[in-house]
């Protein structure tokens, strides 16, 4: 991840503070990328894998409940909201004391943090940080594009996602106009994705989330495959050439505003 970001081939990155190995390895992140001026680091808050870090939450959950069992649960109103803003604090002080400033976005491992009754928790969380000169940017979900997979991009629109949008937009928080890179984490057709990611990017706004790392792919991790996939990819020359194919650029992922002559971002 910090080869691709020097490079410039991405533009931030989301960090897992439940994982077991996050402090030696989000120190790694922040020593690598700490001179990289447009590269954010943001907290992936997390609901579905692995255990809490609050013992408010472990009580209920010693282990968190799966990405189904979530959506069900959040959807009938049944989250144990006290609990989950507790975890938030405690996910994002994890972050802060690793990493030496909050996080500047955050947004949720499988998307969670557009939930009914996620949703608010890390909004008023962020209101928390009004004070801030650069207040945190979330990530956007409520409008999904890009080729194929259109039962996926609905499934993050409507369980969740449009609400958020709303949301961001009447309290005024930084995010992204459009999500891009869903798919099925199957075979060898990541170039083609990107391209038709690239092509359905609006002019400013377009976030494309990925999941690259080239560490060897572990029997613990679903997705490990087409994490290497990605890293490949990013950091070979086809990516430079669909993006200039494409005229795109990767710039700040969520850019305050544009002019009319500038790049595709």
């Amino acid at each position: 991840m910090a080869s691709l970001a020097a490079a410039g081939r991405i533009c931030a990155a989301s960090c897992v503070t439940t994982a077991a190995g996050w402090r030696s390895e989000g120190m790694a992140v922040v020593a690598a990328t700490a001179r990289l001026a447009d590269f954010e680091l943001g907290l992936h808050f997390n609901l579905t894998e692995g255990a809490p870090l609050s013992p408010d939450l472990a009580r209920v959950w010693p282990l968190l409940p799966g990405l189904g069992r979530l959506i069900v649960l959040a959807h009938f109103g049944r989250l144990p909201q006290a609990a989950l803003a507790v975890e938030l604090r405690a996910q994002r002080a994890a972050f802060t004391d690793t990493v030496g400033h909050a996080p500047a976005f955050v947004d949720g491992h499988q998307h969670v943090h557009h939930l009914p009754g996620v949703r608010n928790i890390v909004l008023d969380a962020l209101a928390d940080n009004a004070a801030r000169k650069a207040p945190p940017a979330v990530r956007n979900t409520g409008h999904v594009v890009g080729p194929g997979h259109a039962l996926k991009r609905m499934l993050i629109e409507q369980t969740g996602g449009e609400a958020l949008q709303r949301l961001l937009r009447e309290r005024g928080l930084r995010h992204n106009d459009t999500l891009l890179g869903v798919y099925d984490f199957r075979g060898d057709g990541y170039r083609r994705l990107i391209r038709g990611w690239l092509a359905a990017a609006p002019a400013s706004g377009g976030l494309v989330f990925c999941h690259p790392n080239h560490a060897e792919a572990s029997a613990m991790d679903p997705i490990g495959e087409a994490r290497r996939r990605e890293a490949a990819y990013f950091a070979g020359a086809a990516f430079a050439d669909d993006l200039a194919e494409a005229g795109v650029t990767v710039g700040p992922a969520w850019p305050r505003s544009s002019s009319a002559g500038s790049p595709r971002r």
